[in-house]
């Protein structure tokens, strides 16, 4: 059996390996005039979550997110007891991230914080939704608390790209509290951070209420 403290060393490996190449590709782009390009960020983002999930996926569940982690408890599938070890473990992961993108990449782009391009209302809809369809698709491809299995960890990396594709330029497509923590910690810019803190956690907790009204009506129908 897998001890607790392993679980916790894997979130903060994972998350760390999430904003590292995440953010990093935020900074490269910017040091390069758009070589990367938006849509090679969003892939990044996209790809990086699905090596996550079946690197880690069998030892920690690889929620690498504090809102997943709230919303597998909420939901019931995660003990109330592992959920604060977790999120630390994720916003320790993150910010470590933040300081190493800083010395070894750079520091433009505000080390890739995100940040609302128009009006904060707009960028509080948006990482609510994007959040909420998350963690609807997560909800419904992972095993308990656990994103794992040959499908999901493609389901949730196409999901992740997919969604920061077509919102990042808007709002930054965050869809984490730790991926946006880490490098406002590091890049000391704390404008707008409440968003994605508290849109992202509510749109994770929503999804878990639309899953459980699927499921009440297909246990209705017997299905």
């Amino acid at each position: 059996m897998i001890e607790f403290r392993h679980k916790y060393l894997a979130e903060l490996i994972g998350t760390f390996c999430l904003v590292f190449a995440g953010t990093g590709a935020i900074v490269v782009d910017e040091q390069t005039s758009g070589v990367i390009t938006h849509i090679g960020i969003a892939l990044t983002f996209g790809f990086i979550v699905t090596a996550m999930i079946y690197a880690i996926g069998e030892t920690s569940g690889a929620h690498i997110n504090p809102a997943v982690t709230i919303a597998f408890w909420i939901a019931g599938r995660f003990e109330q007891k592992h959920v604060v070890p977790y999120v630390v473990a994720q916003c320790i992961g993150a910010t470590l991230a933040s300081v190493t993108v800083r010395f070894l990449i750079g520091t433009e782009a505000t080390l890739g914080a995100t940040l609302p391009a128009n009006a904060w209302y707009q960028a509080f809809g948006l990482e609510l939704i994007l959040t909420a369809v998350l963690m609807f698709v997560i909800l419904r491809v992972s095993s308990g608390s656990r994103e794992t299995g040959i499908m999901a960890g493609a389901a949730i990396g196409i999901t992740v790209a997919l969604e920061a594709m077509f919102a990042g330029p808007l709002c930054g497509a965050s869809m984490n509290p730790a991926r946006s923590l880490g490098p406002a910690l590091v890049s000391l810019t704390f404008d707008h951070l409440w968003i994605y803190l508290v849109a992202t956690t509510i749109g994770a907790i929503l999804a878990v209420g639309i899953d459980y009204l699927l499921k009440e009506k297909t246990e209705q129908k017997g299905v």
